[in-house]
């Protein structure tokens, strides 16, 4: 065995020092040297020529560190080994070369996996609701997609909340203009409190061809760093008031969403198979986040820091991508350490819980889960081809039913009450 020692850092952090063999090493060493001296050029010397001597003097130092660096990966894996380490990532090398003492080795500095007795949630409650559809709800729904295909008919009264206005506006601070300061043709809607704050309340009120003056205090988080914080006056120019108009539940509405023959009763049954469908995810979403937090309660475990620093890289990334910032706009890691934590500390949990209870994915429920996905497409027996055609995309699927049997395993120990609630607040709930 390699002399191997181990010293303990702060929380996870470990540093084992190796002592790699000096005589294995000075034998590699000679014979790279005399290798080397077969084809060495320089000045003064044929090839082939010059001295092992010269070429000892110029080359061993940096040929030993080689050797020991290409030693490094293979002696730190049988270190962990024999010390039953378990490295949560890769570990910072330092050299330790005493060529007087014929001493050659490294030290690694690394975090471990933590160790830990899972608690389970006995003693927990987790409140599963209960709701059930109502005709107000559908109705709700109805009335959703009816404003989301809204029109707008200019109207000759003073605005009002839910309006949308058209409007050209010149801002002022101090007097001076400022980049973005100005706008022409720029749709409000009335009381959606998209717009700087203050000013959809100020233009209530308002009639087309009218100006008004409005003075605004800009947010503290406003896109121009400029202007944070301070008092801009616009001059808002009116120049059209309009009022939504909803399109009627008819034929020709029913086939924007694919009904072609424009059955009226089919649409509502669409919507109730749809509704039933949310409410199932929405359910199981609740229950998974009520039994995530008290999971997260219940083990309060140390994690790796590497861990954590490489999943802040993934969620950057991600955001970087849905958001479509670009590679310039570089995220602060602060932004996402508490989320990133929060989903290494769940991984490590549920890793835990697979392994002690030998759970397997159930394929079935992933079947079921495929095909509900389908459900909402066009052609389902396509989406379903899709994911079965290849193992990757089939992958977050079986994540995701995974993390649903893990959920089953850990509702057995907590206690499960039912808790009446209407969808509406299911769904301000999740």
């Amino acid at each position: 065995m390699m002399q191997v020692s181990v010293e303990a850092g702060d929380g996870l952090e470990r540093r084992i020092r190796v002592a790699l063999p000096a005589d294995q090493i000075e034998v590699e060493l000679d014979k790279r040297l005399k290798d080397m001296a077969r084809t060495t050029r320089l000045a003064g010397f044929r090839p082939g020529k010059v001295p092992l001597k010269l070429i000892r003097q110029r080359y061993q130092e940096p040929v030993r560190r080689e050797i020991i660096a290409e030693m490094v990966p293979g002696s730190f894996s049988e270190a962990i080994a024999q010390q039953a380490l378990n490295p949560a990532g890769f570990p910072a090398i330092e050299p330790l070369i005493d060529v007087d003492a014929g001493e050659y080795g490294y030290t690694a500095t690394f975090e471990i996996m933590p160790q830990f007795e899972l608690v389970d949630l006995s003693g927990k409650t987790v409140e599963r609701p209960n709701v059930d559809l109502t005709d107000d709800d559908r109705a709700r729904v109805v009335e959703r997609l009816r404003e989301q295909r809204r029109t707008w008919r200019p109207v000759e009264r003073a605005a009002q909340s839910g309006d949308r206005l058209t409007v050209d506006y010149r801002g002022e601070v101090d007097g001076g203009s400022f980049d973005g300061g100005e706008g022409a043709d720029v749709l409000i809607d009335l009381g959606s409190r998209r717009s700087l704050p203050g000013l959809e309340d100020a233009l209530i009120g308002a009639v087309a061809g009218e100006q008004k003056t409005v003075d605004l205090t800009i947010p503290d988080d406003h896109q121009n760093t400029a202007i944070q914080g301070r008092t801009v006056r616009f001059a808002v120019d009116v120049k059209e008031v309009g009022e939504p108009v909803l399109p009627e539940v008819d034929a020709d509405f029913v086939r924007v969403f694919g009904i072609e023959d424009g059955d009226l009763e089919r649409f509502e049954r669409d919507i109730r198979v749809n509704m039933e469908r949310e409410l199932r995810q929405r359910t199981t979403s609740r229950i998974k986040e009520q039994v995530w937090n008290l999971l997260l309660e219940a083990n309060p475990i140390p994690v790796p820091g590497a861990l954590v620093r490489d999943e802040i890289k993934a969620l950057k990334e991600q955001t970087t991508r849905d958001m479509k910032l670009g590679k310039s706009l570089e995220l602060p890691d602060d932004l996402f350490e508490a989320s990133a934590r929060r989903r290494v500390t769940l991984g490590l949990l549920m890793r835990e819980i697979v392994k002690k209870n030998n759970l397997q994915v159930d394929s079935a429920r992933v079947r079921t889960a495929v095909e509900e996905i389908a459900a909402s497409y066009e052609s389902p027996d396509e989406v379903v081809r899709y994911y079965y055609a290849d193992p990757k995309h089939l992958a977050p699927v079986e994540s995701l039913v995974m993390e649903e049997q893990i959920v089953d395993w850990l509702l057995t120990s907590a206690r499960v009450e039912d808790k009446a609630m209407s969808f509406q607040e299911l769904v301000a709930a999740t």
